[in-house]
């Protein structure tokens, strides 16, 4: 964007990313935009589109997450069509796709890193091996899949890859924190596995004080999740069944003393769900969400004040 002049004093403005950047008649940037230039028609109205496009933005970077948190196939079509947006550019780019077949599966071992989007030629990645190829609907692809990172194989390995290609993506993926449930102790089923101490929750984040309810509930919602009944919620959707992670945080009055509980899953029901019908993904999910909100809570000097 070009400079634009104000209404006094020879100054100029204009944006650089989200931020209003002025210069002085003598042509110098300022370190900030004068005070008597906070009413300014020209400042005001860049001022309002930054905050616009901070926005946007977030919502470009939350729908992506989405996408991967739910299991979502997108429609090449779709990524073509918002690809010119540097908003939605910068967080799909370096993404590692992997293509759906008619059967819905996607196949991981055709993945590659999101490097462009076209409307005719469809989807240029770079696969696993190094070499720029394209996926599209010459090539029998409608949509993709933008894989959990618990889904993909040699999880190590690829981090090592996108380290040598230089990737730096703009939403969470294979850097993000993944959590497995843990295989069952000799002489425990299934259903106990996970530090549960029971079969449909787990017991791993509970007892974490907050000297206010209101300050685990700010937690929660600082990282995106919603706060519903007295839980933090995660909704998820995996192999096509619409699921949420629940972990408790409290009821009480927003200023009470809070100490939190157990993480569960449930269908879209309500039912909670046994431990040992949990995927991957909404294992995984659900667990980052109670470990953030929980390494939050009230920690003395001899450690956990629990």
């Amino acid at each position: 964007m070009g400079w634009i002049e104000t209404g006094s004093g020879g100054y100029a403005v204009t944006l650089e990313g989200t931020r209003v950047l002025c210069r002085n008649a003598q042509g110098r940037t300022l370190k900030q935009v004068p005070a008597k230039l906070k009413d300014d028609p020209e400042v005001v109205r860049l001022r309002q589109l930054a905050e616009w496009l901070e926005r946007h933005e977030k919502e470009c970077r939350e729908q992506v997450d989405a996408w991967l948190v739910r299991s979502l196939p997108v429609p090449v079509a779709l990524l073509a069509r918002v690809w010119p947006d540097p908003a939605w550019r910068a967080a799909l780019t370096d993404l590692v796709v992997a293509p759906v077949g008619a059967d819905g599966a996607a196949d991981v071992a055709r993945a590659g890193f999101l490097r462009d989007a076209d409307p005719e030629r469809g989807l240029g990645v770079v696969d696993l091996d190094g070499d720029s190829v394209r996926l599209g609907a010459a090539q029998g692809v409608e949509s993709v899949l933008i894989p959990h990172p618990v889904l993909l194989d040699e999880l190590e390995e690829l981090r090592e890859f996108a380290a040598e290609l230089g990737v730096e993506q703009g939403a969470q993926q294979l850097f993000r924190e993944v959590w497995r449930r843990p295989e069952p102790s000799p002489g425990e089923d299934a259903d106990g596995a996970g530090g549960s101490g029971g079969e449909d929750t787990v017991e791993t984040y509970a007892g974490g004080r907050f000297e206010q309810l209101r300050h685990a509930t700010a937690r929660a919602t600082s990282f995106g999740y919603r706060v519903r009944g007295g839980h933090a919620v995660c909704p998820l959707v995996e192999d096509g069944r619409a699921l949420e992670a629940a972990y408790w945080l409290g009821e009480d009055y927003p200023d009470a003393e809070a100490w939190t509980g157990s993480l569960e899953w449930r269908d879209r029901a309500g039912r909670r769900l046994p431990t040992a019908e949990v995927g991957p993904v909404a294992w995984s999910e659900g667990e980052r969400m109670a470990a953030l909100v929980y390494a939050g809570r009230v920690v003395d000097e001899e450690g956990d004040a629990r």
